[in-house]
């Protein structure tokens, strides 16, 4: 007889605890590090079972899925935060931007500008929680800004009032080995810590032992949570 899956619950108690393992063997508080469940590709059901478990946090990669979830009437019920953590194209900021608690990956004063033309359209006043995100690796195939590039971005971005940066973002190279990830999510604290700036969203399924053990105050989990994408 086959055994049953884990639920989502059980699931995220698993990874709560290894959250818990690492932070107490970097002498962190695990309260400094906010989980948020990567939900690409899951349906919005499994998302409500994930929130009666107790998480709030979901990060998603497209804008149109993100729309759709947002308005699902059964996560009406909970008070989720959103947060976009994939590319997000100018031309869905309008869609994306009433609907998220944070974007992970500003990446260029065009995108920033187009999130400030309607932060003024829309006349809330809100500032948007931002990470920059930094290809600190340098794959051709990862976006991000250069590490070279950073500081003129977030000099020119003091001028955004609608944007509000609280720390960088970076996806570490794949590696069979996850504490290969540890010097570039060194770097980025490093970059970090040189601009003033305290948000490190680093880390997933793979690799965020390694990077909370660097200094991470977002993780993104999926697969750990959710099991296989559901493509």
């Amino acid at each position: 007889m086959t055994a049953a899956a884990p639920t989502v619950a059980a699931r995220l108690a698993e990874v709560r605890e290894s959250i818990a393992r690492a932070c107490r063997a970097a002498d962190r508080d695990p309260a400094e590090v906010t989980l948020i469940g990567a939900s690409k590709t899951q349906p919005p059901e499994l998302l409500a079972e994930a929130c009666a478990a107790g998480l709030l946090d979901f990060g998603e990669n497209r804008a149109q899925e993100l729309a759709a979830k947002a308005d699902a009437a059964s996560l009406r019920a909970y008070a989720v935060r959103w947060h976009f953590i994939g590319s997000l194209q100018r031309n869905k900021v309008r869609e994306v931007l009433p609907r998220i608690a944070a974007l992970h990956s500003l990446d260029s004063l065009r995108l920033a500008d187009e999130i400030q033309h309607q932060s003024e359209r829309a006349g809330t006043g809100r500032r948007l929680a931002c990470y920059v995100e930094v290809n600190v690796a340098g794959e051709a195939s990862k976006a991000g800004v250069a590490p070279a590039e950073l500081a003129p971005l977030l000099h020119a971005l003091q001028s955004r009032a609608s944007i509000d940066v609280v720390g960088l973002m970076t996806v570490a190279p794949a590696a069979d080995d996850p504490e290969q990830a540890r010097p570039v999510f060194r770097a980025l604290r490093e970059l970090a810590h040189a601009h003033g700036l305290r948000g490190l969203s680093m880390g997933m399924t793979e690799d965020y032992p390694a990077a909370i053990a660097e200094g991470a105050t977002a993780v993104r989990v999926g697969r750990a949570l959710f099991g296989p994408r559901n493509e």
